[in-house]
Protein backbone atom coordinates (compact mmCIF):
# COMPACT_ATOMS: atom_id res chain seq x y z
CA UNK A 1 0.00 0.00 0.00
CA UNK A 2 1.65 3.43 -1.10
CA UNK A 3 2.63 5.84 1.96
CA UNK A 4 0.75 8.78 2.35
CA UNK A 5 3.01 12.10 1.39
CA UNK A 6 3.34 15.37 3.51
CA UNK A 7 4.76 18.45 2.80
CA UNK A 8 5.38 20.75 6.72
CA UNK A 9 6.40 24.22 5.99
CA UNK A 10 8.91 25.20 8.39
CA UNK A 11 9.72 21.94 9.73
CA UNK A 12 13.24 22.44 11.17
CA UNK A 13 12.03 22.96 14.51
CA UNK A 14 8.83 23.52 16.90
CA UNK A 15 5.81 22.52 16.16
CA UNK A 16 7.13 22.00 12.61
CA UNK A 17 9.38 19.67 13.68
CA UNK A 18 7.38 17.40 16.04
CA UNK A 19 4.23 17.85 13.12
CA UNK A 20 6.73 15.86 11.05
CA UNK A 21 7.75 13.41 13.49
CA UNK A 22 4.29 12.47 14.42
CA UNK A 23 2.65 12.36 10.65
CA UNK A 24 6.19 9.89 10.01
CA UNK A 25 5.59 7.88 13.22
CA UNK A 26 2.13 7.33 11.30
CA UNK A 27 3.76 5.84 8.57
CA UNK A 28 3.55 9.20 6.29
CA UNK A 29 6.46 9.87 4.10
CA UNK A 30 7.42 13.05 5.13
CA UNK A 31 8.99 16.22 3.27
CA UNK A 32 10.21 18.36 5.76
CA UNK A 33 10.43 22.18 4.34
CA UNK A 34 12.70 24.58 5.55
CA UNK A 35 13.34 28.51 4.82
CA UNK A 36 17.40 27.70 5.63
CA UNK A 37 18.67 24.73 3.81
CA UNK A 38 21.45 23.14 6.08
CA UNK A 39 19.00 23.55 9.36
CA UNK A 40 15.77 22.05 7.60
CA UNK A 41 18.38 18.87 6.46
CA UNK A 42 19.52 18.89 9.88
CA UNK A 43 16.56 18.53 11.31
CA UNK A 44 15.32 15.69 8.93
CA UNK A 45 18.79 13.72 9.12
CA UNK A 46 17.87 13.42 13.18
CA UNK A 47 14.49 12.41 12.39
CA UNK A 48 16.08 9.60 9.80
CA UNK A 49 18.07 8.31 12.53
CA UNK A 50 15.35 7.71 14.69
CA UNK A 51 13.82 5.50 11.67
CA UNK A 52 11.04 7.44 10.34
CA UNK A 53 10.74 8.03 6.35
CA UNK A 54 11.79 11.70 6.24
CA UNK A 55 12.97 14.08 3.65
CA UNK A 56 14.06 17.64 2.90
CA UNK A 57 12.97 19.81 0.55
CA UNK A 58 14.39 23.85 0.57
CA UNK A 59 11.56 26.40 0.75
CA UNK A 60 10.89 29.59 1.74
CA UNK A 61 7.35 31.09 1.57
CA UNK A 62 8.50 34.65 1.18
CA UNK A 63 10.52 33.67 -2.09
CA UNK A 64 8.34 32.52 -4.97
CA UNK A 65 11.32 31.33 -6.62
CA UNK A 66 11.89 29.31 -3.80
CA UNK A 67 8.43 27.93 -3.81
CA UNK A 68 7.83 26.95 -7.35
CA UNK A 69 11.48 25.64 -7.30
CA UNK A 70 9.84 23.21 -4.56
CA UNK A 71 6.49 22.45 -6.12
CA UNK A 72 8.96 21.10 -9.32
CA UNK A 73 11.20 19.43 -7.17
CA UNK A 74 8.33 17.32 -5.60
CA UNK A 75 6.20 17.01 -8.41
CA UNK A 76 9.51 15.50 -10.12
CA UNK A 77 10.22 13.23 -7.06
CA UNK A 78 6.54 12.20 -6.39
CA UNK A 79 4.45 13.19 -8.86
CA UNK A 80 1.67 13.89 -6.20
CA UNK A 81 1.06 15.62 -2.33
CA UNK A 82 -1.49 14.25 -0.02
CA UNK A 83 -1.06 16.32 2.61
CA UNK A 84 0.31 20.28 3.03
CA UNK A 85 0.35 21.67 6.48
CA UNK A 86 1.03 25.06 6.18
CA UNK A 87 3.09 25.13 9.58
CA UNK A 88 5.63 28.20 8.46
CA UNK A 89 4.59 31.66 10.46
CA UNK A 90 5.73 34.68 12.24
CA UNK A 91 5.03 37.35 14.85
CA UNK A 92 6.77 40.68 14.79
CA UNK A 93 4.53 42.77 16.57
CA UNK A 94 6.24 45.20 19.63
CA UNK A 95 4.59 43.73 22.20
CA UNK A 96 4.71 47.10 24.31
CA UNK A 97 2.81 48.89 21.81
CA UNK A 98 -0.68 49.02 20.96
CA UNK A 99 -2.40 48.15 17.49
CA UNK A 100 -1.69 52.16 16.25
CA UNK A 101 1.50 52.02 17.50
CA UNK A 102 2.40 49.17 15.04
CA UNK A 103 4.53 50.14 12.43
CA UNK A 104 3.37 50.10 8.79
CA UNK A 105 6.63 47.23 8.24
CA UNK A 106 5.34 45.20 10.71
CA UNK A 107 1.92 44.63 9.07
CA UNK A 108 3.44 44.25 5.48
CA UNK A 109 6.03 41.64 6.79
CA UNK A 110 3.73 39.70 9.23
CA UNK A 111 0.97 39.02 6.35
CA UNK A 112 3.74 38.43 3.56
CA UNK A 113 4.65 35.47 5.45
CA UNK A 114 1.36 34.18 7.08
CA UNK A 115 -1.06 35.19 4.73
CA UNK A 116 0.43 35.76 1.43
CA UNK A 117 2.93 33.01 1.78
CA UNK A 118 1.04 30.55 2.81
CA UNK A 119 -1.50 30.99 0.22
CA UNK A 120 1.18 31.20 -2.47
CA UNK A 121 2.17 27.78 -1.13
CA UNK A 122 -1.16 26.55 -1.21
CA UNK A 123 -1.34 28.07 -5.18
CA UNK A 124 1.88 26.14 -6.16
CA UNK A 125 1.06 22.51 -4.29
CA UNK A 126 -2.61 22.50 -5.42
CA UNK A 127 -2.37 20.48 -8.19
CA UNK A 128 -0.29 18.05 -6.81
CA UNK A 129 -3.01 17.72 -3.98
CA UNK A 130 -5.63 17.41 -6.72
CA UNK A 131 -3.94 14.42 -7.98
CA UNK A 132 -4.19 12.66 -4.25
CA UNK A 133 -7.19 10.44 -3.49
CA UNK A 134 -7.64 11.96 -0.43
CA UNK A 135 -5.85 15.79 -0.78
CA UNK A 136 -5.74 17.41 3.10
CA UNK A 137 -4.20 21.08 3.37
CA UNK A 138 -3.90 22.33 7.56
CA UNK A 139 -3.68 25.57 8.16
CA UNK A 140 -1.71 26.55 11.03
CA UNK A 141 -3.47 29.65 12.69
CA UNK A 142 -4.56 30.78 16.04
CA UNK A 143 -7.16 31.61 18.79
CA UNK A 144 -5.89 34.49 18.52
CA UNK A 145 -6.96 35.30 15.08
CA UNK A 146 -10.97 34.18 16.34
CA UNK A 147 -12.71 37.63 15.70
CA UNK A 148 -15.23 35.83 17.60
CA UNK A 149 -12.48 35.44 20.82
CA UNK A 150 -10.78 39.14 20.12
CA UNK A 151 -14.15 41.00 20.23
CA UNK A 152 -15.82 38.98 23.28
CA UNK A 153 -14.86 40.67 27.06
CA UNK A 154 -15.34 37.43 28.17
CA UNK A 155 -13.19 35.06 26.13
CA UNK A 156 -9.62 34.38 28.18
CA UNK A 157 -8.23 35.78 24.52
CA UNK A 158 -9.90 39.07 24.80
CA UNK A 159 -6.69 41.02 26.61
CA UNK A 160 -4.43 39.26 23.86
CA UNK A 161 -3.81 42.34 21.15
CA UNK A 162 -1.21 40.97 19.30
CA UNK A 163 -2.25 42.73 16.24
CA UNK A 164 -0.63 42.45 12.90
CA UNK A 165 -0.08 38.27 14.08
CA UNK A 166 -3.87 38.28 15.17
CA UNK A 167 -5.34 40.23 12.27
CA UNK A 168 -2.80 37.86 9.66
CA UNK A 169 -4.42 35.10 11.27
CA UNK A 170 -8.03 35.72 10.98
CA UNK A 171 -6.63 36.33 7.61
CA UNK A 172 -5.75 32.78 7.33
CA UNK A 173 -8.91 31.37 8.38
CA UNK A 174 -11.49 33.24 6.18
CA UNK A 175 -8.95 31.89 3.16
CA UNK A 176 -10.00 28.65 4.85
CA UNK A 177 -13.20 29.15 4.65
CA UNK A 178 -12.92 30.45 0.41
CA UNK A 179 -10.60 27.22 -0.70
CA UNK A 180 -12.67 24.91 1.41
CA UNK A 181 -15.59 26.17 -0.58
CA UNK A 182 -14.26 25.70 -3.95
CA UNK A 183 -13.06 22.37 -3.48
CA UNK A 184 -16.04 20.76 -1.32
CA UNK A 185 -16.84 18.80 -4.70
CA UNK A 186 -13.50 17.17 -4.79
CA UNK A 187 -11.72 15.08 -2.70
CA UNK A 188 -9.58 17.91 -1.04
CA UNK A 189 -10.36 19.15 2.53
CA UNK A 190 -9.25 22.48 3.77
CA UNK A 191 -8.92 23.51 7.43
CA UNK A 192 -7.42 25.76 9.82
CA UNK A 193 -6.06 24.56 13.36
CA UNK A 194 -4.75 26.23 16.48
CA UNK A 195 -2.16 24.37 17.89
CA UNK A 196 -2.22 26.04 21.39
CA UNK A 197 -0.33 28.14 23.27
CA UNK A 198 2.73 25.86 23.14
CA UNK A 199 6.81 26.06 24.16
CA UNK A 200 8.22 27.09 21.30
CA UNK A 201 10.63 29.71 20.17
CA UNK A 202 7.57 32.20 19.47
CA UNK A 203 5.12 30.51 22.64
CA UNK A 204 7.63 31.16 25.05
CA UNK A 205 9.21 28.67 27.85
CA UNK A 206 6.38 29.57 30.16
CA UNK A 207 3.64 28.24 27.53
CA UNK A 208 1.02 25.65 29.67
CA UNK A 209 1.81 23.04 26.70
CA UNK A 210 4.02 21.36 25.55
CA UNK A 211 5.26 20.68 21.50
CA UNK A 212 4.32 17.30 21.67
CA UNK A 213 0.56 18.14 21.86
CA UNK A 214 1.03 20.99 19.87
CA UNK A 215 1.16 19.26 16.93
CA UNK A 216 -1.25 16.57 17.37
CA UNK A 217 -4.46 18.76 15.70
CA UNK A 218 -2.13 19.25 12.73
CA UNK A 219 -1.78 15.78 12.51
CA UNK A 220 -4.86 14.59 13.27
CA UNK A 221 -6.70 17.36 10.54
CA UNK A 222 -4.39 15.83 8.12
CA UNK A 223 -5.07 12.37 8.69
CA UNK A 224 -8.88 12.80 8.85
CA UNK A 225 -11.26 10.39 6.43
CA UNK A 226 -13.46 11.30 3.49
CA UNK A 227 -16.65 12.27 6.15
CA UNK A 228 -14.33 14.55 7.84
CA UNK A 229 -14.94 18.46 8.01
CA UNK A 230 -14.36 20.61 5.69
CA UNK A 231 -13.79 24.66 5.99
CA UNK A 232 -13.54 24.36 9.89
CA UNK A 233 -11.22 25.75 12.56
CA UNK A 234 -10.34 23.04 15.22
CA UNK A 235 -8.46 22.28 18.66
CA UNK A 236 -7.82 18.82 19.91
CA UNK A 237 -11.10 17.84 18.35
CA UNK A 238 -12.52 20.84 19.51
CA UNK A 239 -14.26 22.88 16.51
CA UNK A 240 -13.74 26.61 17.46
CA UNK A 241 -15.71 29.84 16.90
CA UNK A 242 -14.53 32.02 14.05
Amino acid sequence: MERKLALVTGGNKGIGLETARQLAKGGVQVILASRDGARGEAAAQVLVKEGLPVEHVQLDVNDSASIQRAASEIEGRHGRLDILINNAGTVLDALDKPPSAQTLETWRKTFDTNVFGLVETTLAFLPLLKKSKAGRIVNVSSRLGSINDQADPTSPYYDFKVPAYNVSKAAVNAWTVQLAHELRSTSVKVNSIHPGHVKTDMGGASAPMEIVDGAKTSVELALIPADGPNGGFFHLGERLPW
